[in-house]
């Protein structure tokens, strides 16, 4: 069963949300994707969101561009964590769809994570759900190391190679 939702508003949001999905698959965390509009299917989203609890869902990860919506309203239904990913638009780069997420009115708080932050967004989400679970909090350390070390290793190749290698 899965625990977190991933939900997009259109199929083009799929490659940056995809990568939460990754980050997800990697800690070993269940999952749904799913791609509905708030917009050009109200009552679809309405039953999505009132039912997200209900079906196991812990928190959701809704990733909107433009007037961006789909977070807040997700929020507004689920009495769960949602944490909200910018993406990128055209027309001002995103951050139409930054400040959208970000100015949510009291009582309804969404997480943001930077324009495009999908990665971010999922390891945010392992980060809730390891507040109660022990094996994921472990993993979020592994993980922690993992990144400490690829760096070390990037630097000592940089002292060995120098700007040439």
């Amino acid at each position: 069963m899965a625990v977190i939702s991933i939900v997009m508003g259109s199929d083009s949001d799929l490659p940056v949300m995809r990568k939460a999905a990754e980050t997800l698959e990697a800690f070993g965390i269940s999952f749904e994707m799913r791609i509905i509009s708030a917009h050009r299917e109200p009552d679809l989203f309405f039953e999505y969101a009132k039912g997200a609890k209900e079906r196991g869902i812990k928190v959701i990860i809704a990733g909107a561009g433009m007037a961006a919506h789909l977070p807040g309203m997700c929020a507004a239904l689920f009495p769960l964590p949602v944490i909200g990913v910018p993406l990128y638009s055209t027309t001002l780069g995103g951050q139409d769809s930054l400040y959208s997420i970000l100015q949510m009115p009291p009582g309804i708080p969404v997480a943001t994570v930077a324009i495009g932050g999908a990665k971010n967004a999922a390891l945010l989400a392992v980060r809730i759900l390891a507040v109660s679970d022990e094996t994921l909090l472990d993993k979020l350390a592994d993980y922690a190391e993992e990144m400490k070390e690829a760096v070390m290793a990037k630097d000592e190749k940089l002292q060995k190679d120098g700007l040439d290698g």
